[in-house]
């Protein structure tokens, strides 16, 4: 009998074990707390499936787009389960460029419920930033 119950905990204490990181893991599929990397195929997967998406539009040698880069963390990090942040590489990724005609980086796009709703051009301090972003949650 003993035995039995035993058993029975352990069956018990993996299930949570389980279902939590089931939970964790959706989560964090729902809700990511860093920049994604985007590419032209990824890229509607992304504004499709999250209610809030901000897509950082950049390239390698642009410098202002490194400036924007940690705040974009940053803001990730406190916003997530929010808004979710994204990150297209313009020189690798042409369709969704030239498609929302981006002519000038860093440019943001954000997309509300899987549409564009703001852009944003230009390389700006994080308290200019925020509320432009936030003003869509």
């Amino acid at each position: 009998m003993e035995q039995n119950e035993e058993l029975k905990r352990i069956r018990e204490k993996k299930l949570r074990e389980l279902m939590k990181k089931a939970g964790e893991t959706k989560e964090e599929k729902s809700a990511p707390n860093k920049p994604i990397e985007l590419t032209d195929t990824k890229f509607r997967e992304m504004i499709h499936n999250h209610p809030l998406v901000v897509v950082d539009c950049w390239a390698p040698w642009c410098a202002p787009c490194h400036m924007v880069a940690p705040i974009l963390e940053e803001l990730a990090r406190e916003y997530a389960g929010r808004i979710s942040f994204g990150k297209l590489n313009v020189d690798e990724n042409k369709s969704v460029a030239l498609e929302h005609q981006i002519m000038s980086i860093p440019t943001l796009l954000v997309f509300k419920n899987g549409k564009l709703v703001d852009r944003i051009i230009g390389a700006m301090p994080k308290k200019i930033l925020e509320p432009k972003i936030t003003q869509h949650l």
